[in-house]
């Protein structure tokens, strides 16, 4: 299984730097309009501070302290800081699903992030659909906002 979630994720972060870079520029990546209140820029940020933190600190303990209200409040970072923080995410990510067994994906997560217990497994499978879920906004927003498309 760990193999697995390695190969999904390493192709969902590498199609995370592809719609980042598909943006015409930075402006465009920033942009809010009428309803959509999450900037593509955001919602990347947002990625990568919530598996930096759910992998990276919580089963890697990689020391990252998580500021989840800068994710949606920081604006106008270069799009090259972002790609080179999700190419860092990607390094962290793939590190520290190789260290685990079926035996630590079958132990509950050590966080109690949604009221009840849950395996790690199934964590990590919930934290990779909700990284399809951003990856899709992220995509839309950049279609529908960015002019040239």
């Amino acid at each position: 299984m760990t193999a697995s979630l390695q190969t999904l994720y390493e192709r969902e972060l590498d199609t995370l730097t592809k719609e980042v870079s598909a943006y015409t520029d930075d402006t465009v990546f920033w942009k809010i309009e009428n309803a959509i209140k999450n900037s593509g820029g955001n919602l990347a940020i947002h990625l990568i501070g919530n598996l930096n933190h759910f992998i990276g600190a919580t089963l890697g303990n990689t020391g990252y302290v998580r500021q989840r209200d800068k994710e949606f409040n920081d604006k106008n970072i270069s799009r090259e800081q972002i790609i080179n923080e999700i190419s860092q995410l990607k390094v962290m990510v793939a590190k520290v699903l190789s260290t685990l067994s079926q035996q630590d994906l079958e132990k509950t997560y050590p966080i109690d992030v949604f009221g009840h217990k849950m395996t790690t497994e199934y964590f990590l499978l919930h934290l990779y659909g909700h990284l399809n879920y951003h990856l899709g906004q992220i995509n839309y927003h950049r279609r529908l906002l960015d002019a040239t498309n």
